[in-house]
């Protein structure tokens, strides 16, 4: 990793090029590319306790398609982990701590550009696998160094993912159809949230630090490790820029508030950064011109959820962000809260708050006039009219949904064969 120095000598003008890399509307949900004749646009919902992911309407009802089983290699893993002492523990303790008792076995997805193939990250089998689509079967698998694999991203041309590899601070890009690594760079502790500009010119991860620890109390903060944003060029992979929130947070006052940075979502024309950090039931403005924390949003807390920190999820007060393809509303998914709202981006006033148990994502569909959340603690998604901000549709899912990605799949698809 370059010396801090380098980066200091590099940061301004990196921060000027980061801040023009584009002038189209991006909603900030890691929208597919257009699709190819011959497939239709889908919603991917992973549901995390099950291993399975539910292809869902896009618009619309938000039916389910079909649902696929991305674990059909389970006894194999199941077989590698058991033989060996070091994978078995680690197994173990994902299940104990972020997994809240329940194997993790899909974190992200997203469908290849030819609409053939769906990859996975499986944080419990420290690995990302391409599924077939037709078949059910496993295309390739890639094990990430260490032993849990967490958020993806995928970058603007289809081409790629990055995912993160939570306990070796790393991040890997691999090519989507092959699963060969390109490249990967170190991050801060625990890598989580990925982002693609939308010129593909530059990867940002967030990593969050150790979110399983039961030392939340703001004065142990420090305990939860070395939180930053680590900025790449997407074709070298090099370290162009680190973003230490905690400076920017203390500069605003609110040296009690956590550094690290969860869920994120660039406005249209990327100058702004809207991201939520642990424990906070709101989200920050973050202008990359200034480099500077520019407004902080507050949002209601549930009189009902408990204010001891250990019993937020993963550290998670308010988890899940997306905005709409204008960039005139945002919509958060208030997590351990209970509820989903949409607020508007110019005056940052929240409409009003749509209840839904423990929501775990928000993203935006595919015609861009809803934020769907997951709801995890109910098994079901959720679609909420950006104009309106009042719920329009709530549709069944698998156990603990988590994640939900636009992608694409053959126009006549309903689901795996027996393959």
């Amino acid at each position: 990793m370059p010396a801090f120095g380098t980066r200091h000598l590099r940061a301004a003008a990196v921060t000027a090029a980061l801040a023009l890399t584009a002038a189209a509307p991006t909603s900030g949900a890691a929208a597919a590319p257009d699709a190819p004749a011959g497939l239709r646009e889908v919603m991917f919902v992973g549901n995390n306790w099950d291993g399975t992911a539910d292809v869902i309407r896009s618009t619309g009802d938000f039916a389910r398609i079909g649902r696929i089983d991305v674990v059909p290699d389970k006894a194999r893993r199941m077989a590698e982990i058991n033989a060996d002492p070091i994978k078995w523990i680690y197994f173990q303790a994902i299940r104990n701590s972020v997994g809240e008792g329940h194997d993790q076995f899909v974190d992200d997805m997203y469908s290849t550009p030819d609409g053939r193939s769906v990859v996975v990250s499986r944080p419990s089998f420290a690995d990302v696998v391409s599924v077939d689509l037709a078949t059910g079967d496993i295309n390739w698998r890639f094990p990430v160094s260490g032993y849990r694999s967490d958020h993806m991203a995928l970058s603007p041309d289809g081409s790629r993912v990055a995912v993160s590899a939570s306990t070796s601070n790393t991040v890997h890009v691999l090519d989507i159809s092959t699963g060969e690594e390109l490249g990967s760079f170190k991050t801060g502790d625990k890598p989580h949230e990925n982002i693609f500009t939308r010129d593909g010119k530059y990867l940002w991860n967030m990593s969050i630090g150790e979110v399983n620890t039961a030392l939340d109390a703001p004065w142990l903060d420090w305990t939860k490790g070395n939180r930053r944003i680590t900025v790449v060029d997407a074709t070298t992979y090099e370290q162009v820029k680190v973003i230490d929130m905690r400076e920017r947070l203390d500069a605003i006052g609110l040296g009690d508030h956590s550094d690290a940075v969860r869920p994120a979502v660039f406005s249209p024309d990327e100058s702004k950064l809207y991201f939520q950090v642990s424990f906070f039931n709101g989200f920050f403005e973050y202008d990359l011109a200034t480099d500077r924390i520019t407004r902080t949003k507050t949002l209601p807390k549930n009189p009902a959820t408990s204010e001891d920190r250990t019993t937020w999820v993963n550290d998670s007060r308010h988890h899940g962000l997306s905005m709409s393809p204008d960039g005139s509303k945002l919509c958060v998914a208030g997590t351990m809260d209970d509820y989903a709202t949409v607020v508007d981006r110019t005056t940052l006033r929240e409409g009003p708050l749509v209840t839904a148990a423990k929501p775990y994502w928000a993203t935006v569909s595919g015609d861009g006039t809803h934020c769907v959340v997951s709801e995890s603690g109910a098994d079901r998604v959720t679609a909420i009219d950006f104009a309106t901000g009042e719920k329009s549709v709530s549709v069944p899912v698998g156990d603990h949904p988590q994640r939900v990605r636009l992608g694409h799949v053959a126009a006549d698809w309903t689901g795996p064969s027996a393959g």
